[in-house]
């Protein structure tokens, strides 16, 4: 006679297996907003090159014939835009190695999801794309102008 837990084990399985379709989807979802993260910081970027040009302008006018206090304000609303660019695009490098590092770790996730609860298919068991083996890649968790750790 069978036992009330073996009558139980199929239902059980159902639900680990949908639970397990659900985080997959979850982990795909959390992947594209990365993708799209990493779409918005590149738009940052081309902001950055808007403010080069800004302070490209900026020393332009230093060279031309001006006074002494325009050629200093000048001088220094180059220099802290050159800053600001500067950190941007260390701001940018960082966040683009955090987001390809989430993105490799959660796409490793979802296929090993895959693996465990979708039946092979013609050409065998899926592949799985290794996790990073590095639990971050960035340590650093402050900048100045100037100061970036990169791996």
């Amino acid at each position: 006679m069978a036992s009330p837990d073996d009558a139980l084990q199929p239902a059980a399985a159902g639900l680990t297996a949908f639970a397990a379709i659900e985080l997959q989807d979850h982990l795909l979802t959390v992947g594209n907003d990365l993708d799209r993260l990493q779409s918005l910081l590149a738009d940052a970027c081309t902001s950055l090159l808007q403010s080069f040009h800004g302070a490209h302008a900026q020393l332009h006018d230093i060279a031309a014939p001006a006074a002494e206090s325009a050629a200093h304000a000048a001088i220094g609303g180059a220099v802290q835009q050159i800053g600001n660019a500067i950190v941007a695009l260390q701001f940018q490098d960082m966040a683009s190695q955090l987001i390809e590092h989430s993105h490799r770790r959660l796409r490793s996730c979802a296929d090993q999801l895959a693996r465990l609860t979708m039946p092979d298919d013609d050409d065998g068991p899926a592949l799985v794309e290794e996790a990073p083996l590095r639990p971050n890649p960035v340590t650093q968790d402050e900048m100045d102008a100037g100061s970036v750790e990169l791996f």
